[in-house]
C-alpha cells in the first residue's frame, strides 16, 4: 500500500539544496526514500519560488484565517442552538416544558404512568 507522507519546507530545502551541490537524484531517493519524481517537482518549485519564507508565512496566515472561519461558523451554529434551547425551556403557564420530537417546542410534556412493556409515554397536555 502507498505511503502518503508530509514533508516539511526545511526538508524540502534540504534536498533541494543537495541536488543543487552535485547529488544525484538517483542518490537521493535512495538515501531519504522518496521518489525521483518528487524530487524533480520540490526542485521546480524550488526554482518558482514557492519554498520561500514570505510564502510559507502567507499560506501558514491562511490555513489559520480558514481555520477561525470555520471555528467561528461553528460557534454561530451553537449560539443559535442554545438560544433555541433556552426559549424551548421557557415556563409556560408556570410549568416547565420539555420537548418532544414530534410537537412544536413549546407544547408541554407530562409523563403518563408505565405501559408494560417498560417504555415510557409522554402525553401532550
Amino acid at each position: 500500500m502507498a505511503r502518503h507522507r508530509n514533508h516539511s519546507i526545511q526538508f524540502k530545502r534540504q534536498i533541494v539544496q543537495e541536488y543543487f551541490s552535485g547529488e544525484s537524484l538517483h542518490g537521493l531517493a535512495r538515501r531519504y526514500d522518496i521518489a525521483r519524481n518528487l524530487i524533480r517537482i520540490w526542485i521546480r518549485k524550488h526554482e518558482e519560488g514557492a519554498f520561500d519564507e514570505d510564502v510559507e508565512a502567507v499560506d501558514l496566515i491562511q490555513e489559520y484565517e480558514a481555520r477561525i472561519a470555520a471555528l467561528e461558523r461553528l460557534v454561530g451554529k451553537q449560539a443559535l442552538e442554545l438560544e433555541f434551547l433556552k426559549g424551548a425551556l421557557k415556563t409556560h403557564s408556570g410549568r416547565k416544558t420539555r420537548l418532544h420530537p414530534s410537537s412544536p417546542a413549546r407544547w408541554p410534556l407530562r409523563r403518563r404512568r408505565m405501559p408494560a412493556d417498560g417504555d415510557c409515554a409522554l402525553d401532550l397536555l
